[in-house]
């Protein structure tokens, strides 16, 4: 928190990083190898379908 400057920024981040965290961490401890692999090429291909 102390390399963001003003509070707003940091609150632009945060709600920012939350979606991003949200879409990619999948909890591999609570499935199985192979579903947990095609859960992340599945979030992984969406991710580089979103127009930069």
């Amino acid at each position: 928190m102390l390399r963001f400057r003003q509070m707003r920024t940091l609150q632009k981040f945060a709600s920012v990083h939350v979606y991003v965290h949200n879409h990619f961490n999948h909890g591999c401890h609570l499935v199985d190898r192979q579903t947990y692999k095609q859960r992340r090429s599945a979030a992984m291909s969406e991710w580089q379908a979103l127009p930069s």
